[in-house]
């Protein structure tokens, strides 16, 4: 038997290769991180047993990526779009799980198995999810945040199904109502104790960045470990956690001290998935297996953009809410085991939803990962697809604006500053919905929208305007806008980080790149060079400074 460390350092060493190689042809890491799983498995190179150390590790790295998720829940967001998650969510897992019922019996599986099978394919991978969404930078975009409240609602009922089913098998209905009541008692507690205790605590712990990250690290474990402790979901403990601090000062800081190790153990999860896969497949299975991830990939988005559709959304959001809950949960796994382990389906069942869990969520991270050039594609196909909700934002007649600023971001905020100056006339286009939310309040011109979707390009008439402004550093998409730009009297001024993006855009017809990082070298060599390296004027440079950091930390939109 292999030690531990031994055993991470084959899965490691592996994964890494495989990585590699996947980086070099452009796949999914996700996808590297499966294969390597099913490389190390009993059934190809048999490296490992899963069984002893990667459950575990596993499950530390899906309570570290709840965590991150609760963090992430602004209480403005959920007000704002609660129903559609609220609502989508529930209706999404009755739907989803109807539906597979009735492929499962029409398959020819019995009732017990039926409903195992249909509430495992109900659910939808949070980790998947966030992982892609948090690699292309969507969290916090309006689609981003709705898929984000369907899987919280879908974890918050398969935690309800994972403490039920063991207690309907032994203590009935009295069982259940005890069960559910001591799930609401500790998120209350939880809360409340966080709010009193814990909130105090991050203020001080602040003071060091180690004890920082300790506390936050300590606190979200301890959190998921009494939840378990007390028969519950150590999982959704860990989400209550995160949403505990998720409006705390600290929380941008804490989510980048912990993001490191959650990769880590997220790459484990990912490979104790592949490594499940431990029986031969037969003919049938494999059958079976195709015909649920085709409604998996093709039936469930269909049904989700229909529910989401019915709150007014936008095609395109419908769109990529849709295609981003293609695939089965961590929880389905789960689940199944549970009913493997009372006696209540066999061993080919949870074959089954191993092997269904390894397509969808390998063709779903294609799926997310291209959702943008999927939906331009497809966009002509959608019309049914389209709500008729007006869009976020406080917009006015389009012909008066001057200026155009895609992105309002750190760049964006100085640039609002110097256009009320000289006073512009000027609308912002932002992806984040809680920075459009914050700009309405202060009475600015704004509406939320994707710069990728030139068909909302030409809606907010970016023809007419003299400018056009891009804090929007992704290269894509600064070609995307200029190829939309037809009116050759338009300055347009792009952003990027990269020097060789810079050049393209330039050769494709920018009129000007931002480079923050050659700026602001060549900003403090002119200072240096201006003051002759005084001492005292860059302490008064320096106080000046304060005065415009302190200034936008006052600003919520960014």
């Amino acid at each position: 038997m292999e030690s531990l460390l031994s055993q991470i350092g084959i899965i490691v060493g592996i994964a890494a290769v495989i990585a590699f190689i996947g980086r070099s042809i452009r796949q999914p890491l996700i996808i590297a991180y499966l294969l390597t799983g099913v490389v190390v498995s009993p059934i190809f190179l048999n490296l490992i047993d899963p069984s002893i150390y990667l459950q575990s590790l596993a499950g530390v790295g899906i309570a570290l990526l709840l965590f991150i998720i609760g963090t992430s829940l602004d209480f403005r967001m959920i007000k704002s779009i609660g129903g559609a998650s609220i609502v989508g969510g529930i209706s999404t897992v009755a739907i989803v799980c109807s539906a597979s019922f009735l492929i499962s019996s029409w398959l020819g599986f019995e009732v017990v198995p039926s409903l195992y099978i249909a509430l495992a394919f109900s659910f939808s991978s949070a980790v998947v999810v966030v992982k892609i969404l948090s690699d292309k930078k969507e969290i916090e975009t309006l689609h981003g945040q709705i898929a984000l409240g369907i899987l919280i609602v879908e974890s918050f009922i398969a935690a309800l199904a994972l403490m039920i089913i063991p207690v309907i098998s032994n203590e009935g209905a009295f069982g259940v109502l005890s069960q559910i009541s001591k799930f609401i008692l500790a998120i209350f507690f939880t809360v409340f104790v966080g709010r009193i205790v814990f909130s105090k605590m991050l203020g001080f712990a602040a003071r060091s960045q180690e004890v920082l990250f300790l506390v936050s690290i300590g606190w979200a474990l301890v959190v998921s470990a009494l939840f378990e402790l007390t028969g519950l979901s150590s999982e959704i403990g860990a989400l209550i956690a995160g949403m505990v601090i998720a409006s705390s000062r600290y929380n941008l800081e804490i989510k980048s001290k912990v993001k490191g190790i959650r990769d880590f153990f997220v790459i484990l999860f990912f490979v104790y998935f592949g490594a499940q896969l431990s029986a031969p497949i037969s003919s049938e299975l494999f059958k079976q297996a195709i015909i649920f991830s085709l409604f998996i990939l093709v039936g469930k988005p269909l049904i989700v953009m229909s529910l989401t559709r019915s709150f007014g959304f936008k095609k395109r959001t419908n769109f990529m809410v849709g295609t981003s809950l293609t695939q089965v949960s961590e929880f389905s796994l789960i689940v199944i085991l549970m009913g493997y382990n009372l006696g209540h389906i066999s061993q080919s069942i949870f074959s089954l939803t191993i092997l269904v869990t390894l397509i969808t969520v390998s063709l779903s991270s294609y799926a997310i990962y291209f959702s943008n050039p999927l939906y331009e594609y497809l966009s002509r196909f959608l019309g049914l697809f389209d709500g008729n909700k007006r869009n976020l934002g406080n917009l006015v007649k389009v012909d008066k604006y001057d200026i155009i600023l895609l992105g309002y971001s750190r760049l964006g905020f100085n640039l609002v500053k110097a256009f009320n100056l000289t006073k512009k006339k000027y609308l912002v286009v932002d992806y984040n919905p809680l920075t459009i939310m914050n700009l309405s309040k202060k009475g600015i011109n704004c509406v939320y929208g994707d710069v990728n979707d030139r068909e909302f390009l030409k809606n907010i008439k970016i023809n007419s305007v003299k400018m056009v402004i891009s804090t929007i550093p992704d290269y894509s998409s600064n070609l995307n806008v200029i190829k939309t730009i037809e009116n050759k009297d338009c300055v347009f001024i792009a952003t990027s980080n990269q020097i060789h993006n810079a050049i393209e855009l330039y050769k494709n017809g920018a009129d000007y790149v931002i480079t923050p990082h050659y700026l602001g070298g060549d900003y403090m060599a002119s200072m240096l060079v201006r003051d002759d390296f005084n001492k005292k004027s860059l302490r008064e440079e320096g106080k000046l400074h304060i005065k415009q950091i302190l200034e936008r930390l006052k600003d919520n939109s960014i």
